[in-house]
């Protein structure tokens, strides 16, 4: 990118220098095109942002049961790469007890990124004590993001009224042993 913008600030500065100066108009010639041509360069060269993915929150310790009912780690791995695939760029919020549940002791953050292979910063246990729901409707509306959980949530329908709106919470389940995600309702934002 220093090249092309090397090259754009010399052409413009003869394009200048043709404009200012009496008898050396015809230097136009050369640094207006060379202008044109560094400035189509520079465009280019400059990084372009990814079209940002479709942001979840998966309710972990919702999801993790849809499975015959019982807490497993390999079912949340299942939905975050099924959501993946749909374009969807995923996080999970758990309930503290959620590593008793599934591994007999705590488990944070980290171990739970560890088990689902995701970075840390995707995964979030809530403090002892505190319920995840609103963590993770805050979560959803700081990000812009949809809910995945077949929890309807509502006791926090009135201080998160987004929850009403078509598309907001995606639900999902397994029927004959296939994963499915409800993802026809359209997205009102």
């Amino acid at each position: 990118m220093f090249v092309p913008l090397m090259l754009l600030l010399v052409s413009l500065a003869g394009v200048v220098v043709a404009f200012a100066l009496p008898g050396w108009s015809d230097l136009l010639l050369l640094s207006g095109p060379m202008a044109l041509a560094s400035l189509y360069l520079l465009l280019r060269a400059l990084p372009v942002r990814p079209k940002r993915a479709d942001q979840v929150i998966l309710d972990g310790s919702n999801v993790m049961h849809w499975r015959d009912g019982k807490p497993d780690i390999a079912t949340v791995r299942e939905v975050l790469d099924h959501a993946a695939a749909l374009g969807m760029h995923p996080g999970v919020v758990f309930d503290a007890n959620a590593g008793y549940l599934l591994f007999d002791k705590y488990a944070g953050d980290r171990a739970f990124a560890h088990f689902l292979k995701l970075p840390p910063d995707r995964i979030m246990v809530v403090p002892k004590g505190t319920p995840a729901d609103p963590t993770i409707l805050t979560a959803a509306r700081d990000l812009g993001a949809r809910v995945i959980s077949n929890d309807r949530f509502r006791d926090w329908v009135e201080d998160f009224p987004e929850l009403t709106a078509p598309g907001h919470l995606i639900r999902g389940g397994y029927r004959d042993g296939a994963l499915w995600l409800d993802t026809d309702a359209p997205r009102v934002r």
